[in-house]
């Protein structure tokens, strides 16, 4: 993997190792390889933002660091912090003879800040590679940024025919375990879940990551409510209570049907992911309620089929809202 796109591709995949940890901070990858094509240094941004991910692999190249490339998936950081240095001076004190950047930096305390120092410091940059990969990774990040809340993911594990329940409210398990599975991995890369009291009160969810090696990305857990706080939960009183999370860039949102409508009324939902299994339950509970459409008109254009894929039984979907501003 001795290109430029394959060397990217694993900071990438470094970087999305961390998401769901590193809020407010973007979950970051960096790799550090020698003349001679070896992996010098790795990095990730480390749980709480610091160290960034520039750090954590020029500390672990050391010298080597010198006259090698940096491979990182968001431009290094302009800006001094009591929490740690400007990654672009760490950069330039190692002498790295070339930095290729995925993506620059939306954040004006960076904002092409970075990139020119290093250029200023006599270091070539590169800018593009891998960036639509690098986009998908830092969504959350780009969407706080950019809208004041965090990117918001729908899940719902659904009928054939769309039901969430049976009449009775029953819905352990609509889907398999392989679903179930992905669907923890989706909770492992999200900072925060959030479910309506209904649901807290009929399941008494744990909400969190039951997966071999991931117990501790369990996210944070809220409650959609009005009424009173229950000990370990954040609330939200309304679904615009998501411009308050600062601190969150991936929330997802896991039910119930009250949930759902409401978080779609208000158009917050950036992503709907579905575990379909192919079982007919007819006269049970829907997945939404009324949400503002009037007109099947209106309902066109909004949603993009961006994934599908089987687990198992099951069919995953996923579906990406299609709005004017780029994230």
């Amino acid at each position: 993997m001795n290109n430029d796109s394959g060397w990217m591709a694993e900071a990438i995949a470094l970087g999305d190792s961390a998401r769901g940890r590193t809020a407010p901070n973007p979950n970051v990858g960096c790799i550090i390889v020698s003349p001679a094509g070896d992996i010098v240094g790795r990095g990730a941004t480390a749980p709480g933002g610091r160290p960034h991910a520039e750090a954590v692999a020029l500390d672990q190249a050391g010298a080597a660091a010198n006259g090698a490339t940096a491979f990182v998936t968001l431009e290094p950081c302009a800006h001094l912090s009591e929490r740690g240095p400007a990654c672009a001076d760490l950069l330039i004190a190692a002498e790295p003879a070339r930095v290729v950047v995925a993506l620059d930096d939306p954040d004006p305390r960076t904002a092409g800040q970075g990139i020119a120092r290093l250029r200023a410091a006599g270091i070539a940059v590169d800018i593009g590679i891998g960036a639509d990969a690098a986009s998908a990774s830092l969504s959350g990040y780009f969407t706080r940024l950019r809208l004041g809340r965090p990117r918001i993911t729908l899940k719902l594990a659904l009928s054939i025919d769309g039901k969430i329940a049976l009449p009775s409210g029953e819905s352990k398990w609509i889907t398999g375990e392989d679903a179930r599975a992905d669907a923890h991995r989706e909770r492992a890369r999200s900072d925060m879940i959030v479910v309506g009291r209904g649901t807290y009160l009929a399941d008494a969810p744990r909400l969190d990551v039951r997966l071999p090696g991931l117990e501790d990305h369990s996210p944070r857990r809220a409650l959609l409510t009005r009424g009173e706080a229950v000990d370990g939960w954040e609330t939200l009183s309304s679904p615009q209570d998501v411009h308050r999370l600062h601190d969150v860039n991936d929330l997802l949102v896991e039910g119930g049907s009250a949930t759902a409508t409401a978080f779609l009324a208000e158009d917050l939902v950036d992503r709907i992911l579905i575990y379909r299994a192919p079982i007919l339950v007819g006269d049970g509970k829907s997945s939404f309620g009324y949400f503002g459409l009037d007109a099947i008109a209106d309902a066109h254009g909004r949603w993009a089929a961006t994934d599908s894929q089987s687990l198992g039984p099951d069919r995953r979907e996923v579906y990406e809202r299609v709005r004017s501003i780029r994230r």
